[in-house]
């Protein structure tokens, strides 16, 4: 069976997108690696794409989500009524996310480019934009991971020091303590400002963001008015305002704590690295595919349930290096590319439970926040 498209790293070459940082040669990991993860699916006869356990797990994720909406929207009348619906629903649109959305935004969802894009495009149903997001996480954070001043996504602006080489504030102090609380209105902030602004000065952080045209431009616009329309409209037409911004609020605040700290188990624990470029060079030290293993952290790789509800990303060094083979064979590659990474003495880290993995956040977010310089 040929694998080699399923494997394609779109971070294996610059992309048109971020600034020229390169890094080392010398890909021998990686090659022996490939060549593993290319005997796995021979041997077992596997597809590294459309799985059926994808297309059933759709289903019930968004089965789930739609009965959440209606029930919370039409049926919820007690006040404890609204507030479980809202958590259901918050936590079916981040599994919806983890799951359908980001296999479908690698295409590693289906060997039909059409099938990937319409996976991929619940994004946008969610509030967001399947259009930055394809820039945002596949061009720029998957390519440079935790390189400070190029990964968009460990950068939040003044509110947190979440790597040593950005500045530290004096509230960075006890920023272990209120950033739990802020990463619930992540979604928020994303949902009515994030890709409006980076639409609008035709930028993500330092990268450029080609402005979308054509259906890019009519889904970017569709997409949003229809989350609004679900959000907000349709509830607003049947409810009192009150209680429909309390749902939408909590709503939010559920899918945005369960999105922000899933990456940050992943990307800003202790055992993650954060390495910058040889200022002379503008090259990394590491090939590009040891460097996602430096930088990336997995979590709870035994625990079944969770690898079900967050579509693999547990199993993050595994989608770092191979992110369009669907997350359903995660675990068995875990396996080889912890093997490959131990015979090329390349530091395989990993968290033994989920709280684990935020005891290490907490850790990191407390030690970035001192006083004291932290390399």
């Amino acid at each position: 069976m040929n694998t080699t498209p399923a494997q394609g790293s779109i971070a294996a070459t610059p992309s048109p997108y971020s600034a020229p940082v390169r890094f080392a040669k010398g890909d021998a990991f990686y090659k022996e690696l490939k060549r593993r993860v290319d005997a796995y699916f021979t041997d077992t006869g596997k597809n590294p794409r459309d799985a059926w356990q994808m297309y059933l797990k759709t289903a019930i994720l968004l089965a789930w989500a739609a009965s959440s909406y209606i029930f919370l929207v039409f049926y919820a009348h007690a006040w404890w009524q609204g507030i479980l619906g809202s958590i259901s629903l918050g936590i079916s649109a981040a599994s919806i996310g983890f799951n359908v959305q980001h296999d479908g935004g690698h295409r590693a969802y289906s060997k039909f480019n059409w099938v990937n894009k319409v996976m991929a495009m619940t994004i946008d149903m969610l509030g967001g934009s399947s259009y930055v997001w394809n820039v945002k996480h596949n061009a720029i954070h998957h390519t440079y991971s935790n390189i400070t001043g190029h990964d968009d996504d460990i950068d939040v602006g003044p509110l947190a020091r979440l790597s040593p080489h950005q500045p530290r504030l004096w509230f960075h102090r006890v920023q272990h303590f209120y950033m739990w609380l802020l990463y619930g209105f992540i979604a928020i902030k994303w949902q009515i400002f994030d890709d409006f602004f980076n639409v609008a000065i035709g930028k993500i952080g330092s990268h450029k963001l080609p402005r979308p045209k054509g259906w890019d431009l009519v889904i970017f616009i569709g997409g949003k008015i229809l989350f609004f329309t679900l959000a907000l409209g349709i509830p607003f037409y049947f409810r009192a305002w009150l209680p429909v911004l309390v749902f939408y609020l909590t709503t939010c605040l559920i899918n945005g704590v369960l999105l922000s700290v899933v990456f940050q188990l992943a990307h800003c624990v202790e055992e993650a690295e954060f390495p910058m470029p040889d200022e002379s060079t503008n090259t990394m030290e590491s090939h590009w595919a040891v460097h996602q293993v430096e930088t990336t952290v997995d979590f709870a790789r035994s625990s079944k349930v969770l690898t079900w509800l967050l579509g693999g990303l547990n199993f993050q060094v595994e989608h770092h290096l191979f992110h369009k083979i669907c997350h359903v064979h995660y675990p068995a590659l875990s396996k080889v590319v912890e093997q490959t990474c131990r015979e090329y003495e390349i530091q395989y880290n990993e968290h033994p439970t989920f709280m684990a993995g935020v005891a290490s956040h907490f850790k990191w977010l407390r030690r970035m926040g001192m006083p004291t310089p932290t390399a």
